[in-house]
Formats: C-alpha cells, sequence, structure tokens
C-alpha cells in the first residue's frame, strides 16, 4: 500500500505536511525531529527530540532505518532538507523530485525551472520516492491528529561534524508561511546593521524577516533566512524588500506574493519590473519614515 512519510526537521516542517499530504492523496505519517507540533490528519506522529540537526550524512544513514515500508518520503523544501534528502535517495538508490508545486498523481509532480521562468512535469515510477515541495503551494489543512504517538531513536554516526551553530532566538512568524516578509540586501553591511533596520521594522509590522543570498554570503545575515531559489520560497500577501536589486536567483523565490514593495537607489534595478510599487530613495531614510507614520 502506497504510503507517505514527511520528515519535518522542525514546526514549521510539521505544520505545512498535512497541504502536501492531502495533494498527494495517501495517507501519511510524521517523523518530527525537533519541536513538538502535531499535524492534522497524521496517522502516526514520530518524535525524535534531537536538541539539534546533526550532519546530512550521519542523519541520512540514521533515517535508512526509519523509512522502509514507505512508497513517498518528503520534506518541506529549505537548504537542510535538500541536504539530507538528497543524501538520503542516495543511500536509498531512489529517485527524487526537488521544490514540488504541484501534485498531478503520485508518481507525476510539477516543479520550477530555470530559477522560476518555466514549470515542468516530471514523472517518475522510482519505489520509494524521495520528494521535497514548497509550502506555500500547498496551504493549510486546520485540525489536530488523529492518529497515534511514539517516540523514536536514531543512531546517528557520520564523519561529518559540526564546528559550531549559532541561532537567534525570535518570536517572529515563520519565514515560509508569513503573511509579510521585510527581506533585506548587502548595502546593510552588518549582521547588527541587518538586525536594527531590517528586523526593527519587521518588528514594527508583525512581519517575518528574509534576506538575499549575498547578504547571507557576506554574514549579514544567517542562513535560515535566505529567499530565493537556493533559499526558502514565499508567497506572502506583503513582501517588502529593501535595497535588494533583484536577481533572477531572488526573483525565483518571491513571484508568488500578492503584493511587492521594492525599495532601492538605483531606479533602474531590476526589481522596479516586478514590483507592485517601487521606491527610489535610500533603506535608511525610507524605512524609518515608514515606520513612524505606522506609529502615528
Amino acid at each position: 500500500m502506497a504510503k507517505l512519510l514527511v520528515i519535518a526537521f522542525d514546526e514549521a516542517d510539521a505544520q505545512s505536511s498535512a497541504g502536501f499530504a492531502k495533494a498527494l492523496g495517501l495517507p501519511y505519517d510524521v517523523l518530527l525531529l525537533t519541536g513538538d507540533f502535531v499535524p492534522a490528519g497524521a496517522e502516526q506522529m514520530m518524535r525524535v527530540n534531537l536538541g539539534s540537526i546533526p550532519a546530512a550524512d550521519g542523519l541520512g544513514k540514521a533515517l535508512v532505518d526509519v523509512v522502509g515500508g514507505y512508497s513517498h518520503i518528503a520534506s518541506p523544501s529549505s537548504m537542510q532538507s535538500k541536504d539530507v534528502l538528497a543524501y538520503l535517495a542516495g543511500l536509498l538508490d531512489a529517485g527524487m523530485v526537488t521544490d514540488a508545486i504541484a501534485v498531478v498523481s503520485p508518481t507525476e509532480f510539477k516543479r520550477p525551472i530555470y530559477a522560476g521562468a518555466m514549470t515542468a512535469t516530471v514523472k517518475t515510477d522510482s519505489d520509494p520516492l524521495v520528494i521535497t515541495f514548497r509550502p506555500s503551494n500547498f496551504g493549510k489543512v486546520e485540525g489536530g491528529a488523529n492518529g497515534s504517538e511514539t517516540s523514536v531513536s536514531l543512531n546517528i554516526e557520520g564523519t561529518a561534524i559540526i564546528l559550531s551553530e549559532s541561532s537567534r532566538g525570535t518570536s517572529r512568524p515563520d519565514l515560509s508561511q508569513a503573511k509579510i516578509v521585510v527581506s533585506g540586501g548587502r548595502p546593510l553591511k552588518t549582521a547588527e546593521m541587518f538586525e536594527s533596520v531590517i528586523g526593527a521594522f519587521a518588528d514594527s509590522l508583525g512581519a517575518a524577516v528574509g534576506a538575499t543570498r549575498a547578504a547571507v554570503d557576506s554574514g549579514i545575515a544567517p542562513n535560515e533566512l535566505q529567499v530565493g531559489q537556493t533559499g526558502k520560497v514565499v508567497a506572502p500577501d506583503l513582501y517588502i524588500a529593501a535595497g535588494i536589486s533583484g536577481s533572477t536567483q531572488h526573483m525565483a523565490g518571491i513571484k508568488d506574493s500578492k503584493v511587492i514593495v521594492a525599495i532601492n537607489t538605483d531606479a533602474n534595478a531590476p526589481i522596479f519590473d516586478a514590483a507592485d510599487l517601487g521606491i527610489v530613495g535610500d533603506l535608511y531614510q525610507v524605512l524609518p519614515e515608514l515606520q513612524g507614520l505606522l506609529k502615528q
């Protein structure tokens, strides 16, 4: 019998699993690596309670012992899931579909190509089949779980070692599910400046914070905030891009936003071609002015 296992790296992953499972049309279980959320409709909830996510080689090997018997193994798209699930697919000698945005059938999916400029329909008879999917394309399913809950232990042994980790505790909305997202680019120059300008403005709106790949690569923002083809794909009601030129890679991650507001000093920046509202100006002046207006 065909059945789906969703590997949820955190509570946000678990929350978005029901929408994909509903679209796939298969019964499903959830393996929750960290966190405590119980998704709607899962037949079985398996909690691992890891303190942190291990390196891909050790986690991938450990997951082999858990995924047996499932026809489909999936996780919401992220840098982390693509790393671990690709490793797992290799160990299973299984086919893999990445960044699924629609389900045609349990063996056929739609996914973006050419940085989102086109959509490909891919079909595979791989059993098992490994999938990463974009949560924003499948929506939420309300309600609590009606299945059983168990605890699972993973025997994690790998050669890769994580030397250090940094985490920013925050009460901000999850980036992939937020209704409003405020993102910043490399002009912010430092992590402190990014937080004091972009973070403060986002907090005034109750918004999530995002960043460009250039900002992440420069150490201005952490990896988990990266928005774009190689980061998180978002579809908020309002996306505010401050100091972002609009690279093809970044635009692929925001094209489904309902309203895009761009702030840039360069009137010829590509992002203005996609923006619903454009402000040619210095973000250091524009954002504080907008924040002041919001307080009135």
